[in-house]
This record gives C-alpha cells, structure tokens and sequence, in this order.
C-alpha cells in the first residue's frame, strides 16, 4: 500500500489534506479515486490508515479509518558520516541506507575527497538528497524519514561526535589486518535506545591524521570483514550488520 509522510498540522479530527508532490503523486501519477486507501505518517502521531474521501485540484482529503502500531525502525539511532564520494555514490548510500534503517546521514569533507561543494551548491545537494531519503523510506515503510545535514569538515564532525554513544571509524588498514573484533563487540554492547555515528572515507580512504584525531575524539577503528569495501559498500555492510545483530538475533 502506497505510503506517504505528512506534515502533523495537515490532521485536525481524523481529517488528513495531503498536498504538494503527495497530492500530485496520488491524483496525477497513480490517478488513485475516491474510496481508496493509503497509509499516512504523521509526525509523532504515528500511522494510520486512510480513505481517501474527496480529491480537488490542489489536495486531497482522507479520514483515518485506523490508527496502526507499526515497529519499523531500528533500536539504536544510526548516523552514517560519508566522505563526499564522486558522481552519484551520495544519492545511492542515502537511498540504500536508508532501506536499512540509517537515522542521518551526514556529508563529509574529508582530505581525500574530489568532489567540492560550495554553499549554494550543498544546498541544493542536500535537499536533492532529503528528497531521495523521503521516497526510499515511503518504498520502505519507514516511520521515520531519515535527514541529511549539511556538509561537515573534521572540525565540525569532531565536535558534532560528542552527542553520541558509540562512535565508530571504518578503516581499511584494519581490514587489511584482518580485524574484525572491534565491529563485533561495539554490535554485542550496543543498547536499545542507543545513538551510533559511524564515520566512512571517500574513495582514497580516510587518512592516518584524520583517523588519529577521530580515535583522540572517542571513535573506535575498525575493519569490515577481511575484504576491502567500496565506500559506497562500507556504510550497508555496517548497517546490516546492526539489523542482524539487534532485530534478527534479538
């Protein structure tokens, strides 16, 4: 069932006004009639079940047939800290990431990035990829759209580091090393509740002064399996790694 994140303000007594792209998407794309149904998400309300009661030329009118208790989201708050990659690596890690669960996803300007982005530029970057993580997480069932922050250089990431719980730095010289033990403890300690930022490199990799400061910050080094990941690769091998550790073994 098509599923849509809707601003809170948009309910008053049951009655749900779906506009903008949303109300496009259900009356011009799917061409969708009175009496049908779709699940909206509204803020901290929740999800609920909706008929679609009346469809205007600017936005559409549902009632809340039934309010749903839905369990979608993982059970710690994971950020995903990416070097700013080349070409469209970005939009793929947001999307895929967020299929998996990701809570943020903070850009990067690491020493090794290529890529440069200007104020207007991010700008308009950022709120490309706000849009892609909307759309994966209604192709989800997400309850929760994830965000994207603005670009951070390591200063700024450093500082930002200090609201977290557990904080983690994939490094592919502890891949090479074949160490694996420090991904799978922080996974065996890590609470319900708990909030995880996990930093990853670009395509030349995070170097030894960045990954310094990172472990003087609190982060903890560690490798993904006994391969090298792609940096594209890297945050959903981590990723699932918490789905398996936290949902599937409980």
């Amino acid at each position: 069932m098509q599923r849509y994140f809707v601003p809170v303000e948009q309910i008053k007594d049951d009655v749900v006004t779906i506009k903008d792209s949303d109300y496009h998407h259900i009356a011009k794309v799917l061409r969708m009639t009175d009496g049908e149904e779709v699940i909206c998400v509204l803020g901290d309300k929740g999800s609920a079940l909706v008929r679609i009661e009346n469809i205007t030329n600017e936005e559409v009118l549902g009632t809340v047939i039934e309010w749903l208790n839905e369990e979608k989201e993982l059970p710690v708050q994971v950020t995903i800290v990416s070097g700013l990659p080349k070409g469209d690596k970005l939009e793929y890690i947001v999307q895929k990431g967020t299929e998996l669960g990701a809570h943020f996803f903070i850009p990067f300007i690491a020493d090794r990035s290529i890529v440069k982005w200007d104020a207007k530029k991010a700008a308009k970057k950022v709120e490309r990829l706000q849009k892609i993580a909307k759309e994966a997480a209604e192709q989800s069932h997400r309850t929760v759209v994830p965000q994207v922050e603005t670009p951070l250089n390591l200063r700024q990431l450093l500082e930002r580091a200090k609201e977290f719980d557990v904080l983690l730095v994939a490094y592919e010289e502890e891949a090479k090393k074949n160490e694996s033990s420090a991904l799978s403890k922080a996974l065996q300690t890590m609470k319900p509740g708990a909030s995880v930022i996990v930093v990853f490199g670009p395509e030349g990799g995070l170097t030894e002064l960045e990954v310094e400061a990172l472990r003087d910050a609190g982060f903890t080094a560690c490798g993904l399996g006994p391969r090298i990941l792609r940096t594209e690769t890297a945050p959903l091998y981590v990723l699932s790694a918490v789905s398996y550790q936290l949902e599937l073994m409980g």
